[in-house]
């Protein structure tokens, strides 16, 4: 596997071919997942499979991407333009806390660690195409929550990895050691406002209550 992600091809049946693949590659790993079984699943032939991917790692990688993509897309959704930098917070903290204890989650991150001999790359390039991306829009908000005077914020890249490891908080090591597989929302909902709770005590200013702008 080379060191960059090729942007894949798109055409008429690449979500076909995105949603075969991912439901292989859930039941089956990355290993166990094979070409041909994820044509079969695509209901696509190899060649059209191999149009849109030049392996089964970019594959890998783009259905992991697209679902980042998603949770991003369905958080900044639910952000509404009054809404506070608190409001805004917990919004960003649910479903962040939501996406990481989804069996979808959990099972890239047990695909990434169990190939990470043989694959070493795969959790690398993983991490840059997908929660990278998540990252990336975190850092972004938070540049424009301080910009606004809701946040008092000097390593933004910090302040992000924070965000995220506050939304791991008590759920993701109960699922990641097998103590527990399914989450009610109000549990989620304890983990979001304890996460948003923190950050405004460790960030934030006496304007914390503004609205601040939608992320674009």
């Amino acid at each position: 596997m080379d060191g960059g992600s090729p942007v894949p091809r798109k055409g008429r049946k690449y979500d076909q071919v995105l949603k075969g693949a991912r439901q292989v590659f859930l039941t089956d790993g990355f290993e166990g997942a094979s070409v041909d079984d994820i044509a079969r699943a695509a209901e696509v032939s190899k060649a059209t499979l191999y149009k849109y991917f030049p392996d089964k790692q970019h594959l890998f990688l783009e259905v992991a991407r697209q679902e980042c993509i998603r949770m991003a897309d369905a958080a900044e959704a639910e952000i509404k333009p009054s809404s506070s930098i608190r409001q805004m917070l917990l919004q960003a903290a649910t479903q962040i806390t939501r996406f990481m204890v989804s069996p979808f989650s959990m099972r890239i991150f047990r695909i990434c660690v169990a190939e990470s001999d043989r694959f070493p790359e795969l959790g690398r390039q993983f991490y840059s195409c997908g929660p990278q991306l998540g990252r990336e829009r975190l850092r972004a908000f938070m540049q424009e929550a301080h910009a606004a005077g809701a946040l008092n914020i000097d390593d933004f890249d910090l302040a992000a990895d924070q965000f995220g490891e506050l939304c791991r908080a008590s759920l993701w090591p109960r699922m990641v050691f097998g103590m527990q597989s399914d989450f009610t929302e109000a549990e989620i909902q304890r983990v979001a406002q304890g996460t948003a709770d923190m950050f405004i005590a460790r960030y934030g200013t006496d304007q914390d209550e503004v609205t601040c702008p939608t992320p674009e």
